[in-house]
């Protein structure tokens, strides 16, 4: 988070096996209209991709689609990875098939809110847009 003026930059992950990446594809499409620059990471991708890819882009949004059932895994493992790498300040969101208590414990572990099926897209740039706002002035204090 570098220069507060310039395009939210996101990095849109598909950590895992999983190979269902239609939604993934459809937010990154969505943030991109919005006007945000989006970094689509491809299929498959370990939690050390996703950190590693999230450093070399200077991203401010980490946003993991998965649909696997591995959500209490690979968001806590990215969190740590991303943080290791000094990008404690960089928002880990994202989205899949997620259980309500699932939702509140990773939330309650610094990830921030996470999106499942029925959320519009609209919501979804409508709060990275806010939370990244909210970040930057922080980090500007």
């Amino acid at each position: 988070m570098t220069n507060p003026e310039r395009p939210i930059r996101v990095l849109v992950a598909k950590p895992g096996l999983d190979s269902h990446d239609r939604g993934a594809r459809v937010v990154a499409a969505s943030l991109r209209d919005a006007g945000m620059e989006v970094i689509y990471s491809g299929l498959h991708q370990t939690p050390e991709m996703i950190a590693a890819a999230a450093v070399q882009e200077d991203v401010d949004v980490v946003a993991l689609s998965v649909l696997s059932g591995a959500h209490m895994t690979l968001f806590p493992r990215v969190l740590k990875l991303l943080k290791a790498r000094g990008l404690g300040g960089v928002l880990l969101t994202g989205g899949g098939i997620l259980p309500d208590e699932d939702v509140r414990k990773l939330q309650k572990a610094g990830v921030g809110r996470l999106f499942t099926p029925g959320a519009s897209t609209e919501e979804i740039v409508s709060y990275i847009r806010d939370e990244v706002a909210r970040r930057r002035r922080k980090a500007k204090r």
